[in-house]
C-alpha cells in the first residue's frame, strides 16, 4: 500500500492550497481517509476525514470552515481544499486510511510520508 501526499509549499497568511493524496495497492473505496498535521515538537493532530463514500465528513474545530476534504474514488485520491491559511497552520501534512472513521492519529492502518506546508505571516 501507497499513500502519496502531494501540493504542500510555501504560502502567505491568507492564501490557499490543495493538498492531494494518491493511493495504490488498497481498494480505495473501502476505506476511510484522513488527514492529519504535525508542528515541530507538537503531536500530530487530527485535521480532517471523509467517509468511504465521500457523504460524510468531519474536521477540528481549528480548521472548520476553512478546509474541505474530498475524494474521488475513480481517481483513487483524497484533497484537502486550504483556505484563509493562518502561520499556526504551518506543519507537516499526512494523509492516513482505515476502514473506520477515526480522530485519533494511532487508529490508522496505513500513512503517507507527509508534504510541508508552511504559511508566513
Amino acid at each position: 500500500v501507497q499513500l502519496q501526499a502531494s501540493g504542500g509549499g510555501l504560502v502567505q497568511a491568507g492564501g490557499s492550497l490543495r493538498l492531494s493524496c494518491a493511493a495504490s495497492g488498497l481498494t480505495f473505496s473501502s476505506y476511510v481517509m484522513g488527514w492529519f498535521r504535525q508542528a515541530p515538537g507538537k503531536e500530530r493532530e487530527f485535521v480532517a476525514h471523509i467517509s468511504q463514500s465521500g457523504g460524510s465528513t468531519y474536521y477540528a474545530d481549528s480548521v472548520k470552515g476553512r478546509f474541505t476534504i474530498s475524494r474521488d474514488n475513480g481517481k483513487n485520491t483524497v484533497y484537502l481544499q486550504m483556505n484563509s491559511l493562518k502561520p499556526e497552520d504551518t506543519a507537516v501534512y499526512y494523509c492516513a486510511a482505515d476502514q473506520m472513521p477515526r480522530m485519533q492519529a494511532v487508529g490508522y492502518r496505513y500513512w503517507g510520508q507527509g508534504t510541508q506546508v508552511t504559511v508566513s505571516s
